[in-house]
């Protein structure tokens, strides 16, 4: 069985479309600072570091301070126990879809 935890933490981080999209930024950049994803989002600094603390706590992003500055960065494996749970639904329909076409052609060949 999956353990529910990390997976519940990961669905709950990336539930609210503003941290969602935080997220896609610091995926899409090798490494980015809060100043920089605050500039033209709309959204306050505060309010970014609030974002990307839930983040961190999901194992999404990790940090890297230097100096007066942290830089963000993608964490490679934080989706994983998503990605792994979705895997083990997808193969759960694909054997149901499979059992249900083999029953379907006994039905009507």
């Amino acid at each position: 069985m999956i353990e529910a935890a990390p997976i519940t933490n990961i669905m709950r981080a990336l539930a609210d479309p503003t941290r969602r999209a935080v997220f896609e930024r610091v995926a899409g950049a090798e490494e980015i600072t809060v100043a920089e994803l605050t500039r033209g989002s709309g959204v306050t600094q505060g309010a970014i570091s609030q974002h990307l603390k839930a983040l961190k706590q999901a194992g999404l992003v990790a940090e890297r301070p230097e100096g007066r500055h942290v830089y963000y960065r993608a964490q490679p494996d934080g989706l994983a126990p998503l990605v792994d749970w979705i895997g083990h639904y997808r193969a759960f329909w694909r054997d149901r879809l499979d059992n249900l076409r083999d029953v379907l052609k006994d039905i009507d060949p």
